[in-house]
């Protein structure tokens, strides 16, 4: 930290990855202060698919960013493969564009950083946030632990040695966006549920000579090396032709009940001797990582008088495939405007009814069908009838990448909305709760 970071901000964000990001570059956009903070110094890797779906690409557009993405790479949609069929499922049509895309998160999260420091957010790196400290019912600060290296002109540690010590910077509202583990969060209270799905997976990259494939992919037949069946998918996500890459990963669903046995590692470079012929993959395994996901708002405690958690933090994660980015950058912009709404908005009201409102029926019914891929043997049932239906699919592809918006009245949107109102109303813990 540099001695010109602030004590004290109006609004504090701990976390700037997409969400965290978002909600500073919104909140500065409608005037307010704000400080971004981050444990690490950009740019850095986080472990993900690298993904865009089109809500993702719309939200993006609306930070200004459409002609930055399409300088990368473009897709047209999925092609799935699995139960000795492939299909090219298009992205639907609508509200929504119809393109997607695939941003390595070291560039990715960098550039969304920035986007938020011009439009105002003071950003300060290399401070991990440790505790807060409370007045009455509100945060009064946030306690960071630093580096005592030098710094540069952005107030990151240059690393070059050097002890710790603790900071506060004192604020009005708190944003809470430091990831899956949540350290903060934790600290506020929150508390992960895994009698409801969660995932496992694990990324890397890898040379392809089918870097600028306008289609990403989807194994949704997982096997292990003794051809046993597994509850998750692969992928590869074309990077562009000047990235070279594909991201390659694998993914496994599980609860409390029925955990993943599995070693992700090995697995994915099982995944990769498969797929090499066919995509033209490179032998080496770059940046192999891996994490565990919580999904479909499966946590409780996600607000209090004046903070709120979102993104990854708030398990807004897909329990269908995944996916937090779009997520992530839309909870960053529904903060921001609460946030704009005024000082005494009562957070511990409005962000969990918010919460629920946008993402509430989708993310209840979504893991309860995520769940039941998880029994042994449904899976082998029902794989190979939803393959042989190019409808089938399609319907699944936009129901499971988070594609139905509130404006679709078409019979689709009606049917999933529906089953989410009714899959709510059987939750033992709805999301959020």
């Amino acid at each position: 930290m540099s001695h010109g970071t602030p004590q004290r901000t109006d609004v504090l964000v701990v976390g700037a990855g997409p969400a965290g990001s978002a909600a500073a570059a919104w909140a500065a956009r409608h005037g307010l202060d704000v400080v971004l903070a981050d444990a690490a110094v950009f740019p850095r890797d986080k472990t993900c698919g690298d993904g865009l779906t089109p809500r993702a690409i719309g939200e993006l557009q609306r930070l200004g960013l459409e002609d930055w993405l399409r300088a990368h790479t473009v897709n047209q949609g999925l092609r799935a493969h699995g139960f000795g069929q492939t299909l090219h499922l298009r992205w639907p049509s609508g509200e929504l564009p119809d393109w997607g895309s695939a941003v390595a998160r070291t560039e990715l999260d960098d550039h969304l950083r920035s986007v938020a420091v011009k439009a105002g957010a003071v950003p300060v790196d290399g401070a991990k946030a440790v505790d807060v400290r409370m007045e009455g019912d509100r945060v009064a600060a946030v306690v960071f632990k630093v580096s005592t290296g030098s710094t540069n002109g952005d107030g990151a540690t240059n690393g070059d040695g050097g002890g710790t010590e603790l900071v506060e910077i004192a604020c009005r509202r708190l944003v809470v966006a430091d990831g899956v583990r949540s350290g903060l969060g934790k600290v506020l209270g929150r508390q992960w549920h895994r009698e409801t799905v969660y995932g496992v997976a694990g990324r890397s990259y890898v040379a392809s000579t089918r870097a600028d494939d306008p289609w990403i992919s989807s194994h949704l037949e997982l096997r292990g090396r003794d051809g046993d069946l597994l509850s998750g998918y692969g992928w590869l996500f074309p990077l562009g032709k000047d990235a070279g890459e594909v991201n390659l990963g694998v993914g496994t669903l599980a609860t409390a009940k029925r955990p993943a046995e599995v070693a992700v590692k090995p697995l994915m470079g099982f995944y990769a001797d498969e797929r090499r012929a066919e995509f033209g993959l490179g032998e080496e395994l770059r940046m192999p990582t891996s994490a565990l996901l919580p999904m479909g708002g499966a946590v409780s405690h996600v607000a209090g008088r004046n903070w709120a958690l979102i993104g990854d933090a708030a398990a807004c994660v897909n329990p269908l495939n995944g996916e937090g980015i779009d997520y992530g950058l839309e909870g960053g912009r529904f903060v921001a405007e609460l946030l704009a709404e005024g000082p005494d908005v009562d957070l511990a009201t409005r962000w969990p009814a918010l919460l629920h409102e946008h993402y509430g029926e989708a993310f209840s019914i979504a893991r309860r069908l995520a769940g039941l891929v998880t029994v042994p043997g449904l899976l082998p049932t029902l794989g190979p009838a939803g393959m042989r239906s190019t409808w089938l699919m399609t319907l699944a592809l936009r129901w499971m990448g988070n594609l139905v918006t509130d404006e679709d009245r078409d019979r689709a949107a009606r049917v999933w909305r529906w089953a989410g109102r009714r899959s709510v109303l059987r939750d033992a813990r709805p999301p959020f709760h």
